[in-house]
């Protein structure tokens, strides 16, 4: 499949009016995305858990307008309209206007609203994107019934990619790969595909708590961090190393190694953090806090030979991640040594869920 695939011929329908409602969740990277070429294809395959608990909720009502010269709509984020937010989701409709040309036929409210504190080091992008991308392809398969849920899904991921690389692994769950590998048939740089293969029951409803080390804005966008890996000393190495976890990944799925698991998981975020304090300029992600917590979650699981493990994205925040049949254990230990580190105690208990939601 070519992006030229996504883009409609015609429309057998004409609509003046409606109203669409998704929710999508967050995701959190197994093995991390860092660096990307042109029109937001990765440098290098990653794959994710599907989050359940952390996600957002859109709706896009949408009335015919009298000219289709240039973009109209007003964003919403809890009922409160957000004109900081229109040059982001203006950035998103130039890109996909080629995949969804009814965009300038129609003015769009977009109200979204999120189960988690906005800011908060959990991808709002990914699940806000991916839920306004699931909207749009509702109303695409008004205006042509003859879409199948396949080609749905699919295109809602790639045109999510479009408004936020991650995005495109949303749609889906509990696993989804995004980029191509070569031992994962169907794997694409456009869009993320449900993990193909064997997956053992100790990583079905997989737990991680968010610990919510700092809530203040992102210290580096995800952009700026991206792009400071194209002059980077170590960056073909790092897409190197993606691609081999990846593939390491597929056995560790399919037998229930969790050591192994807990080793490549581990070694994926503090990799993500050292790209990015080994680039120009450098950047120290982490907090004293977040190291606090990493020392302590070694040093429980050498005691109790637990299968607790963390994972970082670009920022100070810690996803800790722990199998169902440990739930009750993990939890006492982040209640009694954890939450201290958390700004204001705060945390957010999530599990492995299944992707977006039509409501």
């Amino acid at each position: 499949m070519t992006a030229k695939g996504f883009i409609p011929k015609t429309y057998k329908n004409l609509i003046e009016k409606g109203s669409y409602i998704w929710s999508s969740p967050s995701n959190i990277a197994l093995v991390k995305y860092w660096g990307k070429k042109e029109n937001q294809i990765p440098e290098n395959p990653s794959i994710s858990f599907t989050l359940d608990n952390c996600k957002t909720t859109t709706t896009l009502s949408f009335s015919k307008k009298e000219n289709n010269n240039g973009f109209l709509f007003d964003v919403f984020l809890d009922g409160e309209k957000k004109d900081n937010f229109k040059p982001k989701i203006e950035t998103f409709f130039k890109r996909i206007e080629a995949y969804s040309p009814f965009l300038k036929d129609y003015y769009f409210k977009i109200e979204t609203s999120n189960t988690f504190p906005h800011s908060s080091g959990i991808a709002s992008s990914a699940s806000g994107m991916s839920a306004l991308a699931s909207c749009l392809m509702s109303i695409e398969k008004e205006l042509n019934p003859e879409i199948t849920n396949e080609h749905f899904t699919q295109k809602a991921s790639f045109l999510a990619r479009l408004g936020s690389g991650s995005a495109c692994r949303s749609l889906e769950g509990d696993l989804v790969v995004w980029g191509k590998h070569d031992e994962i048939d169907g794997s694409s740089d456009l869009f993320g595909i449900k993990y193909p293969f064997e997956v053992h029951q100790n990583f079905k409803n997989y737990n991680d708590t968010i610990l919510l080390v700092d809530k203040g804005e992102k210290q580096v966008s995800s952009t700026v961090g991206h792009n400071l890996m194209h002059n980077h000393p170590f960056a073909q190495e790092r897409f190197k190393q993606a691609h081999s976890n990846l593939s390491v990944l597929i056995n560790v799925f399919k037998t229930g190694d969790l050591k192994s698991f807990i080793e490549i998981v581990e070694s994926e975020a503090l990799t993500l953090h050292a790209m990015m304090m080994t680039s120009m300029p450098y950047f120290i992600l982490m907090k004293p806090n977040t190291l606090e917590i990493i020392n302590k979650i070694w040093a429980f699981r050498q005691k109790t030979n637990s299968n607790v493990c963390f994972t970082l994205d670009a920022g100070a925040n810690v996803h800790v991640l722990y199998p169902e049949s440990e739930t009750e254990k993990i939890c006492e230990f982040i209640k009694n040594e954890l939450v201290a580190y958390c700004q204001k105690g705060e945390y957010i208990n999530d599990k492995i869920g299944f992707g977006a939601k039509l409501l």
